[in-house]
């Protein structure tokens, strides 16, 4: 493959939900560009897309894969993403690094929820989108119904290239609008021939040929004069007008094939050459510091890593966009996010696990190296003169959490470092090894993720794991004030030891006042305080820590060790172990001893005495609220709704949005733990969710009791 400049090349994502045909897509583009000489079938499990085990066990898409053709002295780089929402990183990071969408539509199932998602996507990043309709040939494909779907859902915007004359299995013509020919195939597929447009067809074709032609000057001053002027635009003129309007988003067009009969494929990637935009066409990227960097091939050398795997016999690899400059074999380069030095001693284009060495690439292009020392998906690596650093891919939150342990204990530091490699391939992943609940929690995007990661784990690595339900990490506060005094003493022969402490302990909230009385048993508390503190807590919330010492009962230099032990408690909440948080200490009094006081008995006396005001301060148990959107179909919504009450759901909300229903809920986390499996269940795979951690509430009265025995029970057995 030879060297391409930046005007020739074309990046684009191939996106869809799960089953529009993406991959066999793929492999028409392949091989009509005769990158590969026979086509595979997902069936066959021998798609150059699904080359890895895993996709191959399942049948279905989980990476991402980077292949380039060739096709009219343009250099297409196309990322085919995987469908399902569960490894939605993939499609997230391919919208990220190219210049188009290219949409896919199975046309026996129209716009569906993962249509809607992905375009989503697209608004967001505020990339082109062209749609293809695919599967023409498929018994219930309907191509009118499609389109009328997109435009309902997407408007005007949403605008005819092609049709076809008939869908099924009789499908091998249609009419493109914009060559104003009819194109037809054999039953093999592959090269059409190109005929005039038969006159029963003709009054349809030149009716959209019109609305398209108008659609195109709409987005040009210049050629919107033409258009008036002549009433008419040239084809060239017509790909101007498309390419301005694909740029603004102000048109989507739409073209038609049947991928797994190999036929609009040549077409398509005509039509891709000619109409979308190049890169030096698009909004530029910027760095860390908010930089714009153009796209130069002159430039100084900036690589950005939006990808890695690791293939056996070959180790790392790291698929990577040329942000400016040109990347050289041999290149020595600075990872700026670890500045380490790295050598580029091969440099690839690829085809899926099909790679082709080449001497350089310019700005704008996406190749692959491999085993670079320490680089990992979203690192930087530059030359000089330039210390560039992106980090503009945004993926989104985990929605599907499990505790994770080797099945044999002396296994769990190689599954944590299989882990973190494994992370470093798929930010989507994300480990966390918990302090707090003693567990090491996996979090991915559903549960198909997380089963995915375990079959590669066991298969790939021979690391037998267990997956199960991961604890919740709940909060502890109080509801009232209350008072309480604690003496440590304890006397061994020699030196002994001291410390009184009598403390006022209540609930804080964000800038509360505090009272200069407080009343306990008829008593009454006067206040003076001399100095307060306020510790934000890494677990969430506040700790006040108010000295109101009068007369010198307490030497100040015992306070840190009174704070020591009461945050020492707070790190262990009386209730259930877990965290406590939003509470106001008032140290009002104490005693000490000349000899034997010490900062170790101020220490003890101060986290026992926090302890007894806590547990007389109405304790509750504070557990993590989630906001869950939910995009459904409208007959689910009923069902959706019970399933979620059901989980203690607070309803916020619902609306409509673009053909599909969005519910909006609060949501305990302990209720979400299966419910990517439930959603699917009872919508047939066509509803998506999101959910966003919201706030700590109090849990109600009947799940408190049942929590608090089930730690008494805990802590008996242990």
């Amino acid at each position: 493959m030879k060297v391409y400049q930046i005007d020739e090349i074309r990046n684009i994502a191939i996106i869809g939900g799960s089953g529009s045909g993406k991959t066999t897509l793929a492999e028409a583009l392949l091989f009509e560009s005769g990158i590969i000489k026979r086509r595979g079938s997902v069936d066959n499990g021998n798609t150059v897309s699904d080359y890895f085990p895993v996709e191959k066990e399942y049948g279905y898409s989980v990476f991402s894969t980077i292949f380039s053709v060739e096709w009219m002295n343009k250099k297409l780089n196309f990322i085919d993403t995987p469908g399902s929402d569960d490894f939605s990183g993939g499609a997230v990071s391919a919208m990220n690094v190219t210049d188009t969408a290219l949409m896919v539509l199975n046309a026996q199932y129209g716009v569906e929820v993962g249509t809607i998602n992905l375009f989503r996507y697209t608004e967001d990043l505020k990339k082109p989108v062209v749609f293809l309709i695919d599967q023409l040939d498929k018994e219930y494909a309907d191509f009118d119904k499609t389109l009328l779907q997109l435009k309902e859902t997407y408007g005007n915007k949403v605008v005819q290239i092609q049709y076809p004359l008939q869908t099924g299995q009789h499908f091998h013509q249609m009419v493109d609008v914009l060559k104003m020919k009819l194109y037809q195939w054999k039953h093999e597929g592959g090269t059409p021939e190109i005929l005039d447009i038969p006159s029963a067809e003709l009054s349809k074709a030149e009716e959209l040929h019109n609305a398209l032609v108008e659609a195109a000057a709409e987005n040009d001053e210049t050629l919107m004069e033409k258009f008036f002027e002549q009433g008419s635009l040239s084809e060239e003129e017509m790909c101007e007008g498309i390419r301005k309007g694909l740029l603004t988003r102000g048109m989507f067009p739409v073209i038609c094939a049947s991928a797994g009969k190999d036929m609009g494929v040549r077409r398509l990637m005509e039509f891709l050459c000619n109409n979308t935009p190049s890169i030096s066409e698009m909004p530029l990227y910027k760095n860390t510091e908010g930089k714009e960097i153009q796209p130069d091939s002159t430039a100084p050398t900036s690589l950005f890593v939006f990808k890695t795997t690791v293939e056996q016999h070959i180790g790392r690899i790291s698929y990577f966009k040329v942000m400016s400059g040109t990347v050289k074999l041999g290149d020595d380069l600075l990872n700026e996010d670890r500045g380490s030095k790295e050598r580029i001693s091969q440099l690839f284009v690829v085809a899926g696990q099909n790679r082709t060495e080449i001497p350089e690439l310019h700005a704008g292009d996406i190749g692959a190296t491999v085993k670079l020392k320490d680089v990992s998906t979203g690192h930087t690596l530059n030359g000089k003169g330039t210390d560039n650093k992106f980090d503009f891919i945004k993926y989104p939150n985990s929605k599907y959490r499990r505790a994770i342990k080797a099945a044999n204990e002396a296994d769990s530091e190689k599954m944590m470092e299989i882990l973190n490699r494994m992370r470093a391939e798929d930010p989507t992943w994300v480990i966390e090894q918990s302090k707090e609940l003693k567990q090491v929690i996996v979090s991915g995007q559903g549960e198909f993720h997380l089963k995915t990661l375990k079959w590669r784990i066991e298969n790939n690595d021979k690391l037998a794991i267990e997956f199960f339900e991961p604890k919740i990490p709940y909060r502890e506060t109080i509801t009232k004030s209350a008072r309480a005094d604690y003496r440590h003493k304890k006397q061994s022969g020699g030196a002994g030891q001291f410390g009184e402490v009598h403390l006022i302990i209540e609930p804080y909230q964000e800038g509360m006042p505090m009272p200069e009385v407080y009343r306990f048993g008829g008593q009454e508390f006067k206040i003076q305080a001399r100095d307060v503190q306020e510790y934000p807590l890494e677990w969430g919330g506040k700790l006040v820590f108010v000295n109101s010492i009068v007369g010198g009962s307490i030497d100040a230099r015992f306070l840190p060790a009174i704070l020591k032990g009461i945050m020492a408690r707070m790190e262990q909440g009386p209730l259930t172990g877990s965290y406590a948080r939003d509470v106001r200490v008032i140290v009002y009094d104490g005693k000490m001893h000349p000899v034997d006081s010490n900062e170790v008995s101020f220490m003890l006396a101060g986290r026992n005495a926090f302890s007894e005001a806590f547990r007389n301060a109405g304790p509750k148990i504070l557990e993590p609220i989630y906001d869950v959107e939910v995009s459904l179909p409208s007959e689910y919504m009923g069902d959706v709704m019970g399933d979620l009450q059901g989980r203690r759901a607070m309803i916020m909300g619902m609306h409509s949005e673009k053909g599909y229903e969005k519910l909006m809920a609060k949501v305990p986390l302990k209720e979400m733990s299966n419910y990517s499996t439930s959603l699917s269940s009872i919508t047939g795979g066509r509803a998506s969710f999101t959910m966003k951690f919201a706030s700590y509430e109090l849990v109600p009265t009947d799940v408190q009791d049942r929590l608090l025995k089930e730690y008494e029970a805990q802590q008996e057995a242990e």
